[in-house]
């Protein structure tokens, strides 16, 4: 039996768990947390929906298959290590591109959020491969 209260909250729950978890990928490449955290934290908002709902209605707010978000996380990971190939340096080395170069304000882009980004989308989905295949053996 499905609560409406609990239905209810989940929704609100699971979208203040999802902006938190981008919040703390972005975050993550200066100061504490990042891609793993972030994608812990995400995933958490869609278990907490699979508990409230069902693993189909999780499947469908999700929207892809999360086995699927997962190997593409770890190419996107891949992609950004393979970046300072492109300029010389070692596999893994951090290159940066700064954006919008305006006095003292620019916008810094680089290939540590490019793994970090992968390493959410990995984690984020393993875990919700782990958790549906879990869930839909009860």
């Amino acid at each position: 039996m499905q609560s409406l209260i609990l239905t209810t909250t989940t929704r609100l729950m699971a979208a203040l768990l999802l902006m938190f978890s981008v919040y703390a990928l972005l975050r993550g490449h200066n100061l504490p947390g990042g891609g793993f955290i972030g994608g812990l934290i995400g995933a958490t908002a869609f278990i907490l929906y699979t508990i409230a709902t069902s693993v189909s209605e999780a499947r469908a707010a999700l929207r892809m298959d999360p086995s699927n978000l997962a190997m593409l996380g770890v190419g996107v990971a891949a992609l950004g290590g393979m970046g300072a190939g492109f300029a010389g340096e070692p596999f893994f080395t951090g290159q940066w591109l700064f954006l919008f170069q305006d006095g003292d304000s620019y916008v810094p882009l680089s290939t540590v959020l490019v793994f970090d980004i992968g390493v959410y989308m990995a984690v984020f989905g393993g875990i919700l491969t782990l958790v549906f295949a879990l869930e839909q053996e009860i």
